[in-house]
């Protein structure tokens, strides 16, 4: 959601003048003096002389049509009950939202209900409390009854409308939120394919700006070069639409995960789900993969990898690798170039091979210049595939397990509200290039399990998360060079 200033409106503590049809009163002039009459009620006042009995004459007079909220001349004259409590009102005003908070009175219970809803235009809340300072807002009136006052609100025209209500305690408070937001709109970029941007409910209004690409219409391709920071329109410029793509080292721009072009991996797996594909509907899993360095000897050994460590442990991430008790070789290429005890801090461009310090296979078997060489290979292959993680929707299911791909709990690619990146499709092959303003992914994958997503990743998300249609940036509104991307063409 985009950021808005807000009024913030203190309301004072002076006695509001309101319509006498607020209260359910008719006013009409007898004899020089103003008349005031409801079911069960009629009092008056004489100008230049005050109120008639039983009212207190020097009670605040009325303003024409018009009656002071005051509690002594309502109560009094039986409009509002004695038994009925009052509550106080304090709004907040934005561009795109109300919200009312009620005081309650001390020691009330907050028994008023949680409730959520859409409107075509007038919200309506009823609360049983006699509500005596109205504030004087364009579009919101009340009705006063014996039975308690019903707030309703009506929203700039052409919005999209949804309230909520729900109670606070110490000290209580009733809260009403009213909602207005733009409605739906698509524009076509090709055949089959359109920009969709909507709001959907978090329950408060998250904005959603979608590529949408009907089965059939559309061609995927990962975009980027490993190494190199670029802004998404350099990387494909003739692309239909862009969505930033995978996680990257932001010092050295080195990929993070899985990354394969045309059947040739530019980058090997880190251990989280990866979006793979062949050019037909995508699918989203953990990849099954298998590495293994070949040593001068020409023996094959199988290793693990990054984020799945074995005895022997490959690591093509730059950071710090190896375990307590491991030694750890560093290669470039295919050739040695020192062992060093773990654990090593890996420099970009290079890869890195850890093993027990103790074996007696490999302690002091390799030197620098000898060939190692690592290799690696999906099963079963596919075309493309870039990780990044974690997954959202699988299978029509909500899939959010972050912990199982390696995101710690606090994690702040998890636990930050920011802008999200993801690509998800439907069970008949839709595709969905998506961003959205600030959540948290676990937000987002309920939301696009709600707009009926069969499968959905996150991609990299902050501030890498954006999304470009027929060369603009379509959302949010800054750029920022990443490493890779998703390039879209219609077919």
């Amino acid at each position: 959601m985009r950021r808005f200033l807000a009024l913030l409106v203190l309301v004072g503590w002076t006695l509001a003048q309101v319509p006498a049809a607020w209260l359910g009163l008719r006013v009409s002039e007898q004899e020089g003096a103003w008349v005031f009459e409801g079911t069960g009620v009629r009092f008056s006042y004489v100008p230049g002389v005050g109120w008639a009995p039983p009212l207190d004459p020097a009670l605040p007079p009325p303003q024409g049509t018009e009656l002071a909220l005051d509690e002594r001349v309502l109560r009094a004259a039986g409009v509002v009950p004695t038994e009925l409590p009052s509550a106080r009102l304090r709004y907040r005003l934005a561009k795109d939202r109300l919200r009312l908070v009620l005081d309650l009175p001390p020691g009330s219970v907050p028994e008023l209900p949680r409730a959520d809803g859409e409107s075509p235009g007038w919200f309506t809340f009823f609360v049983p409390y006699f509500v005596p300072n109205p504030p004087r807002l364009e579009g919101l009136s009340f009705r006063y009854g014996p039975q308690g006052t019903e707030i309703r609100y009506l929203a700039p025209a052409g919005r999209v409308y949804r309230w909520r209500t729900f109670p606070l305690g110490k000290p209580a408070r009733f809260v009403m939120d009213a909602y207005f937001v733009p409605p739906p709109e698509e524009t076509r970029l090709a055949e089959g394919i359109v920009l969709r941007r909507e709001y959907v409910w978090t329950p408060e209004p998250l904005e959603l700006v979608r590529v949408i690409a009907r089965p059939g219409s559309w061609r995927l391709e990962p975009v980027g070069e490993p190494g190199k920071k670029q802004r998404l329109p350099e990387m494909a410029p003739d692309a239909l639409a862009l969505l930033n793509g995978g996680y990257y080292d932001p010092k050295t721009a080195t990929p993070i995960g899985l990354w394969v072009v045309d059947g040739v991996p530019l980058s090997l797996p880190y251990g989280r789900s990866a979006l793979m594909w062949d050019g037909g509907a995508p699918q989203a899993a953990v990849p099954t993969f298998k590495a293994w360095v070949v040593t001068p000897d020409g023996r094959t050994h199988p290793v693990g990898l990054n984020r799945w460590p074995a005895r022997l442990t490959a690591y093509t991430v730059p950071g710090q690798v190896g375990r307590a008790g491991e030694n750890v070789i560093v290669a470039q290429g295919d050739r040695v170039v020192h062992t060093y005890p773990a654990p090593v801090t890996l420099e970009p461009g290079y890869w890195a091979l850890a093993y027990p310090a103790d074996d007696p296979d490999w302690a002091g078997r390799l030197h620098p210049g000898d060939r190692l060489a690592l290799y690696g290979a999906l099963e079963p292959p596919v075309r493309y595939a870039l990780e990044a993680g974690p997954l959202l929707v699988q299978g029509g299911r909500l899939a959010y397990r972050p912990e199982a791909e390696g995101f710690a709990k606090d994690a702040p690619q998890i636990r930050k509200v920011t802008y999200q990146a993801a690509v998800a499709w439907t069970r008949e092959g839709e595709l969905w290039l998506v961003t959205s303003g600030k959540t948290t992914p676990g937000v987002l994958a309920e939301r696009l399990l709600a707009l009926g997503a069969w499968g959905a990743i996150r991609m990299d998300s902050g501030g890498s998360a954006q999304l470009y249609a027929q060369g603009d940036l379509a959302y949010p509104t800054q750029e920022r060079p990443v490493v890779s991307g998703l390039a879209l063409w219609p077919r």
